[in-house]
């Protein structure tokens, strides 16, 4: 988290924000495992810069500058990447949480988790780039320059096929949900829908891919785009710290069928939902609908 669907919507939300407009300052945390690219080299390198595009690899942000620079951003388990006037109780800690009310809370001031800050040269917003966690990343790519990360990228999940994931699956002895996460196979799908879309596949995550039929992956990889595709229309799944750069919450996870709903009725056999742990995360599904 985030996945695919949510890092489209921050591209789409944050892309006005971000591109064509002059950077006047870039403020920045200490040095930590967050910045591949050490702070004064971002700061050096992108005052006075205007990015001319941002585009989505997978669950990676690349913003591209004007002599071919690149600029990638990864939200990791809890970035966020937002404009200042997003105003939001899930960039509150736990303790402001609960004691104030969604409507009682101001603008969103930087705090020691705010790694990244640009400022601008016109009278706009500020855009923030946020994670508690530090699992997030910066990077600055020089013109031309390759990156391993973006390289061994798979093909994008919004345009996975029946026969690219059959074909992946003939070398697999590993679960169909661990075939999914592996982001060099199909890039952008996480826990949340590898689980939701196995379930509207009736598949096991645990099944070993190399026995996927290929009519079993063509029916797995229309439910991977169809339910990326309507995360995205809903805005995407506000489980834990995910908001879009407006603030805003995702809508999602109030149509989730499985994820995170152990012990519940299956909403289809009223079956008891069912957590074990596949290719070491936790993961849900239905043992009647599923198999």
């Amino acid at each position: 988290m985030p996945e695919l669907p949510e890092v489209e919507i921050t591209r789409r939300t944050i892309e006005p924000l971000l591109v064509g407009r002059e950077i006047a300052d870039v403020k920045t945390t200490a040095p930590s495992y967050f910045f591949i690219t050490p702070p004064d080299v971002l700061k050096k390198r992108l005052r006075g810069e205007a990015l001319v595009g941002l585009e989505r690899k997978g669950k990676y942000l690349v913003a591209e500058g004007k002599d071919g620079f690149r600029l990638l951003l990864h939200l990791g388990m809890t970035g966020q990447l937002f404009s200042s006037h997003a105003r939001s109780v899930r960039l509150l800690s736990s303790t402001a949480r609960s004691s104030l009310a969604p409507e009682e809370q101001g603008a969103f001031e930087p705090d020691r988790h705010t790694h990244l800050q640009f400022k601008f040269c016109d009278d706009g917003p500020d855009v923030f780039f946020r994670d508690v966690r530090k699992f997030g990343k910066v990077m600055l790519l020089a013109p031309g320059e390759q990156n391993e990360r973006l390289d061994r990228l798979g093909d994008d999940a919004l345009d996975v096929t029946g026969e690219k994931l059959f074909g992946a699956s003939r070398k697999r002895k590993t679960a169909i949900k661990a075939l999914l996460l592996d982001q060099s196979v199909i890039a952008g799908v996480g826990n949340i829908y590898a689980d939701e879309a196995l379930f509207y596949a009736g598949v096991r995550p645990g099944r070993r891919a190399l026995g996927m039929t290929r009519r079993e992956c063509e029916g797995i990889a229309t439910e991977i785009r169809r339910v990326l595709k309507r995360s995205i229309e809903t805005g995407g799944s506000s489980i834990s710290d995910y908001i879009a750069p407006d603030g805003t919450d995702g809508a999602y996870q109030d149509e989730r069928r499985v994820y995170a709903r152990t012990g519940e009725a299956c909403y289809e056999c009223h079956s008891p939902i069912r957590r074990k742990l596949v290719a070491q995360r936790g993961t849900h599904y239905c043992p009647q609908c599923q198999s």
